[in-house]
């Protein structure tokens, strides 16, 4: 059986997948890297699914599930720190992306260095959308290792497939000739959740006759209501933000179903598992690093692996 994860976008709601892996980790006593034969991951969930198959000298995981969710601890304030230059310049981000890019690309740099995507421990896929060609662009640590032109940096992976529009610029990655350079976005406008992706792939790669289990972390599932009075009059400036929230929330509610169609037709011998939570409490903005919030999205982590218990023990047995 092969087994795949696949890890949803949703910027500092990356907490929410960060504990529910740790608590894989301690239960299956082994890193992720170690369990799973395929990791994809979009913008969040890409940076999660490099960090997790980062090596060490040894030929070991850099980082447990642990270290990326006192990542967004740590770092999720320098990630999502507002410029007041630039808040001003760009009009209250009415012209101009919310944050610069150094923060992301600092932390980024720290946690990923130097690391060819070629070396991740196991195969992973992360999503990104190339804007000039108008087409999904996906990189694969497979690919990687056969072609030098597509070895990209594990940080200018992670860098490409988390420029949410609207709060980071795109990302202008350098490529081999005759093309000189990608010119990339967050995968989320296309494939927020991976699953579908990484189904493909592994449909590709190991063939029809292999069983795959797939497990599946969500971000949170929005709940903040937009009324119809509020949107009815909307222009391009009203709709930007809380358009991609609906993309990139619509896009993941629609890959779960069409997959626990495929894989779930029987309960008894379920092979497709998915982890959510609806964000009924705090804030569930991509952007909300503050402490607060963080603890809050903690505690849902927590609500969730308490009333999922019995599907949770069921997977840790298959995994």
């Amino acid at each position: 059986m092969k087994k795949i994860l696949t890890i949803d976008g949703g910027g500092i709601r990356g907490v929410l997948p960060a504990r529910l892996l740790h608590e894989i980790e301690k239960t299956v006593k082994k890193p992720v890297s170690e369990i799973f034969d395929l990791i994809a991951g979009t913008s969040t969930g890409g940076i999660l699914a490099l960090c997790l198959t980062k090596p060490d000298s040894n030929g070991k995981p850099v980082y447990k599930a642990l270290d990326i969710l006192e990542l967004y601890e740590n770092e999720g304030k320098r990630i999502f720190k507002k410029s007041p230059w630039k808040s001003t310049m760009s009009m209250g981000n009415l012209v101009d992306e919310k944050f610069p890019v150094k923060g992301i690309e600092d932390v980024l740099d720290i946690y990923l260095g130097e690391a060819n995507l070629s070396e991740a421990l196991t195969d992973v896929i992360i999503p990104s959308y190339e804007l000039e060609q108008r087409m999904p662009f996906f990189f694969k640590s497979r690919r990687a290792k056969e072609s030098a032109d597509y070895n990209f940096k594990m940080k200018d992976v992670a860098r490409a497939t988390s420029a949410a529009p609207t709060y980071f610029e795109s990302m202008k990655l350098k490529a081999s000739p005759p093309i000189d350079y990608f010119a990339l976005i967050d995968g989320g406008v296309f494939a927020n959740n991976p699953s579908m992706c990484a189904f493909a792939e592994a449909k590709k790669v190991y063939g029809n006759e292999e069983e795959i289990l797939l497990v599946s972390l969500g971000t949170g599932e929005l709940t903040r209501r937009i009324s119809y009075e509020e949107s009815k009059n909307w222009g391009l400036i009203g709709w930007a933000r809380p358009l991609l929230d609906v993309v990139f929330d619509g896009v993941s509610r629609t890959v779960e179903y069409q997959l626990s169609q495929i894989l779930n037709p029987d309960e008894s011998k379920k092979r497709f598992f998915r982890f959510q939570t609806r964000l009924d409490v705090g804030n569930d903005n991509m952007d909300d690093a503050s402490a607060t919030n963080i603890r809050v999205l903690k505690l849902k982590a927590e609500e969730m692996i308490s009333s999922s218990k019995g599907e949770f023990e069921a997977l840790c047995k298959l995994l």
